[in-house]
């Protein structure tokens, strides 16, 4: 359903670049808030659903056959969304921050963010 979603945004957006950089935006800005208001535990579940399902369809995309980046960007991909799956499950039971999902959602929208020759 998520992944229906995303591919309806995709296309009316002029590139997916735009679109994931969006989406990251939004979710990444509402975790910096659930930060600064001191959530913890399930208070932060929606953001961090939000987040686990947006990384969780850009590894199902960088496993698809007509994905054409480099097989080394869509093996990193996976393996951060793997990353960001069980990391997750550490910032509900209290034993991690959300500062390091925040700060790899940071560093991936700066990547998108660079213009790349076509």
């Amino acid at each position: 359903m998520l992944l229906d979603a995303y591919r309806k945004t995709q296309s009316r957006t002029a590139s997916p670049r735009a679109t994931e950089h969006r989406l990251l935006s939004e979710i990444t800005s509402e975790m910096i808030e659930a930060r600064t208001m001191g959530l913890s535990g399930a208070a932060l579940m929606p953001p961090l659903h939000r987040n686990r399902q947006v990384w969780s369809v850009l590894s199902a995309l960088c496993g698809a056959p007509e994905n054409q980046l480099p097989a080394t960007l869509r093996a990193s991909i996976m393996s951060l969304a793997l990353w960001v799956g069980r990391y997750t499950s550490q910032v509900v039971n209290g034993s991690e921050s959300l500062d390091a999902l925040i700060e790899v959602n940071t560093t991936v929208m700066e990547g998108l963010a660079v213009e790349h020759p076509a």
